[in-house]
């Protein structure tokens, strides 16, 4: 039995696997985003470090028989990109986590990416400019909250603070450390030219370390409070979009995968690094001469969320996520695809790939009479998915056609919404029983580091192999695919009018 834990943006999971991937216990403690002032998004690390011990606890716990004994050959960690903790030199906070969502370095951002430094960066760094990178945050910190960044003894990630809190050290891997801004991707040590513009030296990033570095857990009452046994195995894994590809086996070209949480992603594997010109997608590093190309947009879950709360009654707030789900579902199977011409920019939130643009706003086009609050949840949903294709696009752009799709987060679980990609993309898209693929992803990486013997090497692995789960394939329907092409040009049309605007 092996323990994947994946720490989220909404929630942390700690997900038992047995060694073919069946899910044997699984469980998810949730947590709030923070937001003290407009552009400002946080969480704090405690609580996130205290859903670490109780998530790998719980699930524990929920093992049935005959698993009930079985005591975990390793823990290993995928983790969410981008956040930002400055902590003192006894390894305490001296700020909240600041998440990818923070926008308080936008004017910084929006700068540096258009000069000639910025565009010799990213060659370097394989990571779009944007106020989500850490390199960001810190020029940020540096000018407008002097006293911290002064006092700070360390910058580190989440990851980063869950291992210093187990093990005593400050060590982050490669692709977690390659979504930063300040890591080059090519030589696998902190960049230079970032390190200058941060205004920080190496000493005061964690050391970079390979995926499948290991660490063992010594301290006998950390252990007791996970209910695992002293001198466990820990993995320090990978960034939760790195190890989701891993995890549905898309490793293999004209492969991608689709990830749908709080924010929503696409990516493909390759062997070497992108190098276009307009910045659009980034090249995270899984493994030496192994990276992951895509582009990640903002606006995933959050957008149902915010459509939930905003515009339904108090009762309909008030359900259960999986009947929520399934009201929604009604709502959007009562309209026709293409919503009757109602189109909608899912930028509430601000942008990232394709645009980069945190100064986007979302926006309803083509309202008349006749449109309903379904009509509104289905253009929602649309748009959510047009925002998506539109990194597709760059992506085959850069790295070859996209021949099938593999889908992964909270969009696995909603065949309307599956259907509606595939038609979108005019791909087929399939999805397994087990969508938890940034835990499994982690728990490969797990078994590789320790040796577990697969009946073939991990990079061969596709996605039917790696479980026995059964996978389901959505076709696309052509019709649903000429009307959705219609919207997105002048989806595509509207985003280039209102930039300015914005």
């Amino acid at each position: 039995m092996i323990i994947g834990l994946d720490i989220g943006t909404s929630s942390t999971k700690a997900v038992a696997f047995d060694l073919k991937g069946k899910v044997l216990a699984i469980q998810s403690i949730s947590y709030p985003i923070l937001n003290p002032l407009e552009g400002h998004y946080e969480q704090d690390p405690e609580v996130i470090f205290k859903a670490c011990i109780e998530s790998i606890a719980r699930v524990m716990n929920e093992l049935q028989d005959p698993y009930k004994m079985l005591k975990p050959v390793c823990v290993s960690v995928s983790s969410a990109m981008h956040g930002l903790i400055a902590v003192d030199e006894s390894g305490s906070p001296l700020t909240n986590c600041i998440i990818w969502a923070d926008r308080r370095s936008e004017d910084i951002a929006n700068g540096l990416k258009t000069n000639e430094e910025g565009r010799i960066l990213y060659q370097q760094i394989g990571t779009p400019i944007h106020p989500m990178t850490l390199l960001c945050k810190l020029i940020w910190m540096k000018s407008c909250d002097e006293k911290v960044f002064i006092r700070s003894h360390k910058f580190i990630g989440i990851k980063e603070f869950l291992f210093y809190r187990l093990f005593g050290i400050y060590v982050v891997d490669h692709s977690i450390a390659s979504a930063t801004g300040l890591f080059d991707i090519h030589k696998l040590v902190w960049s230079d030219l970032a390190l200058n513009l941060a205004g920080i030296s190496a000493e005061q990033l964690s050391a970079p370390v390979p995926i499948d570095y290991v660490l063992t857990l010594q301290n006998r009452n950390t252990a007791a409070s996970m209910r695992i046994p002293e001198g466990t195995t820990f993995v320090i894994g990978g960034s939760d979009g790195c190890l989701a590809n891993l995890g549905v086996g898309a490793i293999e070209p004209g492969v991608a995968s689709v990830t749908v949480g709080t924010s929503g992603a696409i990516r493909v594997a390759s062997s070497l690094p992108n190098p276009e010109q307009k910045q659009r997608l980034f090249s995270y590093l899984l493994r030496p001469n192994e990276y992951i190309i895509g582009g990640a947009v903002n606006n995933g879950g959050v957008l149902r969320n915010w459509f939930r709360n905003t515009f339904l009654n108090e009762s309909t707030i008030k359900i259960k996520d999986e009947d929520f789900t399934h009201f929604l579902n009604e709502m959007i199977d009562s309209v026709a695809p293409g919503s009757e011409g109602l189109i909608f920019l899912p930028y509430i939130t601000g942008e990232r790939a394709p645009h980069w643009n945190s100064n986007a706003k979302g926006v309803y086009f083509g309202i008349q009479l006749h449109h309903t609050s379904a009509h509104f949840a289905r253009a929602m949903m649309e748009g959510m998915l047009f925002a998506i294709y539109s990194v597709g696009i760059a992506l085959e752009e850069n790295t070859g056609s996209i021949q099938k799709i593999y889908v992964s987060g909270g969009l696995a679980r909603s065949q309307n919404l599956i259907q509606m990609l595939a038609d979108i993309f005019n791909k087929p898209v399939f999805i397994k029983d087990t969508v938890e693929s940034s835990a499994w992803g982690a728990a490969l990486i797990g078994m590789e580091a320790l040796g577990i013997t697969l009946k073939q090497p991990l990079e061969e692995y596709t996605a039917a192999d790696i479980t026995d789960d059964n996978e389901q394939m959505y076709e696309p329907n052509k019709q649903n695919h000429a009307v959705y092409l219609k919207n997105f040009k002048q989806f595509q049309r509207l985003y280039d009018k209102l930039e300015d605007e914005f």
